[in-house]
């Protein structure tokens, strides 16, 4: 799943990729830079090094935000927080892969509306309900390969090939200092599943010996009781976090537009099989910070896409 959510990115990425046109200004045409997010998304004309900053700052005002609802338990206001931005990434994933087929909009009273990006919110607004307010394995790991894509072309603009390098290393300290020394990443995984019945990454259940032994035997027996003690049997999670994910498609994206195609699947390339070493390597049970493998990875990635 992390594999295909990057190439998923990538060709999301690239259908937002910013054009030029010759636009007429005061009677003259003039090469002007078009935006083509759809839902008058604005990418923010700053200094890259500027924008770093802005992000950081982004990154830890936003953490402090989850702390504190989550400290005061505020479950609603998480969950519709949570479904508008669900609903917003779906719909420009989705129409990213819409626009290379519709290129019509539909005029009512001499207004237009765009039918491609109408027919994404029309297909998002109905995974974000069943994804957020129902609780289905398939569809919430369906709808992850198609969020993370959609909030990386609203960063990737921001930032250039050495500013993500310094925000990976950033990221990657404070994962490791949230899941080895805080725990404060257990604690927030364990809020989101038990409390908001949502998590923010794939998540996979997976059963040991026994409990498959007890579910083969409940199939055969097909008794009322051993059926019943299945449904109040807890399970294991193998799961990923969301920063696992976006911030290697955001990588990939950079270098996708600054290097070509090819280096950026060799950054793809690193963080996957940095975070297959991870998975082959690590115990059942315990949390392990993604990010510092993910990121040593894509530095290697990085590094051969320059040599190539």
């Amino acid at each position: 799943m992390f594999l295909i959510t990057q190439f998923i990115g990538l060709a999301v990425i690239n259908a937002y990729t910013p054009k030029i046109e010759q636009v007429e200004i005061n009677g003259t045409l003039q090469n002007v830079t078009v935006n083509p997010l759809p839902y008058n998304l604005e990418q923010p004309e700053i200094d890259k090094k500027l924008s770093f900053v802005s992000i950081i700052f982004a990154f830890i005002i936003a953490i402090l935000l989850v702390f504190l609802l989550t400290k005061i338990r505020a479950v609603i206001i998480i969950r519709y927080w949570f479904f508008f931005v669900v609903t917003l990434v779906l719909g420009i994933s989705i129409n990213a892969l819409l626009m290379q087929f519709i290129h019509y909009s539909l005029y009512v009273n001499d207004f237009s509306i765009p039918i491609a990006p109408t027919l994404a919110l029309l297909v998002a607004l109905p995974l974000a309900i069943f994804k957020i307010f129902k609780r289905n394995i398939y569809v919430h790991n369906l709808t992850e390969l198609f969020i993370y894509p959609g909030i990386s072309v609203v960063f990737i603009p921001l930032l250039n090939v050495w500013t993500i390098i310094l925000l990976l290393i950033i990221i990657s300290i404070y994962d490791m200092w949230a899941v080895w020394h805080s725990g404060f990443m257990q604690k927030m995984a364990h809020f989101q599943i038990n409390e908001l019945k949502i998590f923010g990454g794939f998540f996979v259940p997976y059963l040991n010996k026994k409990q498959r032994y007890l579910v083969r035997e409940a199939r055969i027996t097909k008794t009322k009781s051993k059926t019943k003690n299945l449904k109040k049997m807890k399970v294991n999670l193998a799961i990923l976090g969301g920063g696992d994910i976006v911030f290697p498609i955001i990588t990939a994206g950079i270098v996708l537009r600054s290097l070509g195609l090819l280096p950026a699947l060799m950054v793809i390339l690193g963080a996957t099989l940095a975070l297959s070493l991870l998975f082959l390597y690590s115990q059942k049970g315990k949390f392990y910070p993604a990010m510092p493998f993910i990121t040593a990875g894509l530095l290697i990635g990085i590094g051969l896409a320059y040599l190539i």
